[in-house]
């Protein structure tokens, strides 16, 4: 069993976590896998408001991703 495993929406800004999986459809892990959101990959939380999308830093690049998209996908804290 995953332990110490979260959502990605529950980082705050200047955490960083490691992909450990995405629960979702083929559709949707296959466009996060695209974007680089595979498992092992570091992730930081840029900005993360209360509404709306989390900016996040992912293989050197930013990306915006929706709250809904971010709560599939799990993380370890680092």
């Amino acid at each position: 069993m995953m332990t110490n495993c979260i959502s990605l929406t529950f980082l705050r800004p200047g955490e960083k976590g490691e992909i450990v999986e995405i629960r979702g459809g083929r559709g949707l892990v296959r466009r996060l896998y695209e974007m680089g959101f595979v498992p092992s990959a570091k992730v930081e939380i840029l900005v993360s408001n209360a509404a709306g999308p989390l900016l996040v830093s992912i293989n050197g690049m930013r990306m915006a991703i929706g709250r809904g998209v971010a709560m599939k996908i799990i993380v370890r804290r680092r």
